[in-house]
């Protein structure tokens, strides 16, 4: 008797897949990034919690390893996504727009177990067919086994000979596909070092890797020292730059930092520690009462701010355009030693006097270029296009900055971006356009002795591959007149 198409054999069991708690987490992380745009690092720890407790409550673990795998596989994913579906589009009998999204994250799970991850091959393809038949159905399944098994005959380097184009034919595309970056962002960054091969190279290298979490220890209320002496021994580093970095051990979880808790730190990045820095260390004639911060939400620059204002009996004022990104501003403020001020207030539509401050921090929206390395989904999501749309708002915000200040008083105009369209481009734009008070740019390198390789001068940009911290840009503009 012939049997019918699509049937199991007479005689043989169905076997029920086995669900992962791991895998079924990082699934839904890729489906909650890919369908609803959200960000992995805000929607990972829920789900995490979530697993937990589910685990729990059927008497189960889902302990620290299966947290940190199932972190691996999300961000790890995310990060190599263009490398992954160039080797994916070349396994398939069909361009990747026709094949439906939740497919294509589960096969880009299972690239990554392949290629990314030490987990053997046919584990990677066990657990990722698996996962397929408990979200996907048998006869997704199927399909992806097929798939992965194609993968599995090559390990990284022998998919990227054979998607990659030589380096000597078409550059750009090599390194998008080599380094998992959309062609443009390479063309881009590429123009912002100047055109060095090793420097784009390492950059882009750089922006694949786990970056580290580092606290900053609030002025008057913390040191690093303090908190290093607080934790398990060799469970903390010294920041490279920043006096109040504290950097965390590999897996390190800064909820669990008693001071983070009781809001003497927090978690920064030392890119970001740097520039409210040099703003606060720039020189200035005259008094030193009143800072602004212009675009304060969420809050970390404006508690250092806050902190070093104190220590001179300054007085900071916090603006954020959106109300509940004003209350993480004052969420992040509160117990400062000093005056502050949160205010719901637009950049481009200042309720302040003009002249009133004497320093002033600019940290415009951008297109977050530089932090790649923490939103990796954002490479995907970013066109060329939105840098343009990003430039009037910057312009604006830097001349109503510059209104803000007093004459003799000093701009820090901050970006998370290296593109030159966000930074200099921005700022020679306004000084020359006429509608802006009249200013100066300040040699803002000295401000932070000790950073090497900070550019020409005489503002400065930060960099992943050199300085271990986000692509932070900076330029202090002394107003004039």
């Amino acid at each position: 008797m012939t049997q019918a198409p699509g049937r199991r054999p007479q005689g043989k069991p169905y076997r029920r897949p086995q669900r992962d708690p791991v895998r079924i987490l990082a699934f839904e992380a890729l489906r909650a990034v890919g369908e609803r745009d959200a960000y992995a690092n805000l929607v990972l720890p829920g789900l995490l919690k979530k697993a937990e407790a589910e685990a729990v409550k059927k008497g189960g673990t889902f302990d620290r390893r299966d947290a940190a795998l199932a972190t691996e596989l999300v961000y790890g994913t995310l990060r190599r996504q263009g490398t992954y579906d160039a080797v994916i589009t070349a396994c398939v009998d069909r361009p990747l727009r026709e094949v439906d999204p939740p497919v294509l994250d589960v096969l880009a799970l299972g690239a990554h177990q392949l290629l990314g991850t030490r987990i053997p091959a046919h584990a990677a393809v066990s657990a990722s067919v698996e996962l397929a038949r408990v979200v996907l159905g048998d006869g997704r399944a199927r399909f992806v086994n097929a798939v992965l098994r194609k993968i599995a005959a090559n390990d990284l380097d022998g998919w990227l000979a054979q998607v990659a184009p030589p380096y000597d034919t078409d550059p750009e595309q090599h390194l998008a596909i080599v380094h998992s970056h959309p062609r443009w962002i390479v063309a881009a960054m590429w123009d912002a070092l100047g055109g060095d091969r090793a420097g784009i190279e390492d950059l882009l290298a750089a922006d694949n890797e786990r970056p580290e979490v580092t606290l900053v220890a609030r002025p008057g209320r913390s040191t690093p020292e303090e908190i290093a002496a607080s934790l398990p021994p060799d469970s903390t580093e010294p920041g490279r730059w920043s006096p109040y970095a504290l950097r965390l051990a590999e897996g390190g979880d800064p909820a669990a930092v008693e001071a983070v808790r009781d809001g003497l730190a927090g978690v920064q990045d030392e890119g970001s520690q740097l520039v409210a820095a040099a703003l606060a260390a720039a020189p200035l004639d005259g008094p030193d009462a009143r800072w602004l911060d212009v675009c304060a939400g969420p809050g970390g620059k404006a508690a250092l701010l806050a902190a070093l204002a104190a220590q001179r009996g300054a007085l900071l004022v916090a603006a954020e355009k959106q109300p509940h990104r004003a209350r993480l501003v004052s969420r992040a403020l509160a117990g400062n030693p000093g005056p502050y001020q949160v205010v719901v207030a637009d950049g481009t539509r200042p309720v302040w006097t003009p002249g009133s401050f004497d320093r002033v921090l600019v940290d415009v929206p951008c297109t977050g270029l530089g932090a790649l390395r923490r939103r990796p989904e954002a490479r995907w999501r970013r066109r060329a296009g939105d840098v343009a749309g990003f430039g009037p708002l910057q312009r604006g915000l830097l001349t109503e900055a510059l209104r803000a200040v007093r004459v003799g008083g000093v701009v820090g105009y901050a970006t998370c971006s290296p593109h030159a369209a966000e930074t200099r481009a921005v700022v020679d734009d306004v000084m020359a356009g006429g509608h802006a008070p009249a200013a100066e740019l300040l040699d803002a390198r000295p401000l932070l002795p000790g950073v090497p390789a900070l550019g020409d001068g005489p503002d400065l940009q930060l960099w992943p591959h050199v300085h271990g911290t986000d692509a932070m840009y900076l330029a202090l503009l002394r107003r004039t007149g």
